[in-house]
């Protein structure tokens, strides 16, 4: 099995970390969250050669699911996730879009498969924990591989602070029991992409992080 990579493509106004995670020596791997944009994720997967065999989604918020089903076309591949609360957002992506004035970019989304707490999902050899993590959104998931340390936490948790719970279906006490009940007790030394700005490990964020202390 060769090492777990990650690659950041920033995709939207809104500058949302679409993320391709793929395996170093056989290249196969999966894209999280393509809001949009497409053309520059479909770039970034040929330039590193690159043999894509999901769509991964954490929630349903048009910055991240904007493009997926363009995406799907492209690549012929299953949009998998996130948890069927997110259903509704998904369904009206593009009245989303309307709203914040970026119509003809985006299109309703229709996962093959949406993901429960406790499931897996892989590509290759890399497994990864589902974890129903409800606050920023009713259906946001997160994605944990235990052997490389890693979580892929979308809008949950980011470096210094938390997802934004003022959108429609979010819970503030939801997301922080979210963060604190299963993303915490995972360990200090979990490293973290998250859907906006720089990661970072769980350990620096229980320590210091202001939504959390």
């Amino acid at each position: 099995m060769g090492q777990l990579n990650a690659g950041i493509v920033p995709v939207t106004p809104f500058q949302q970390n679409c993320t391709i995670l793929f395996d170093a020596d056989t290249k196969s791997g999966v894209v999280v969250d393509p809001g949009g944009d497409v053309d520059q994720i479909l770039s970034a997967i040929k330039d590193n050669g690159l043999t894509i065999t999901a769509i991964w989604l954490t929630h349903g918020h048009i910055d991240h699911a904007g493009g997926a089903m363009d995406l799907k076309d492209a690549l012929g591949v299953d949009i998998v996730g996130p948890h069927e609360a997110d259903r509704p957002l998904l369904d009206n992506l593009e009245s989303q879009a309307t709203r914040f004035g970026l119509t003809g970019a985006v299109r309703n989304c229709v996962p093959d498969r949406f993901l429960s707490e406790g499931e897996t999902v892989s590509f290759g050899e890399h497994v990864f924990k589902v974890f129903h993590c409800p606050g920023h959104a009713p259906g946001h998931v997160v994605y944990y591989n235990e052997a490389a340390k890693f979580a892929h936490v979308g809008d949950v948790l980011f470096r210094g602070s938390i997802g934004r719970t003022d959108l429609p279906g979010g819970d503030h006490a939801a997301l922080i029991a979210s963060i604190k009940e299963k993303l915490l007790p995972l360990g200090d030394d979990i490293g973290f992409i998250c859907g906006h700005g720089p990661g970072g490990r769980f350990g620096e964020e229980r320590r210091s992080n202001p939504f959390l202390v």
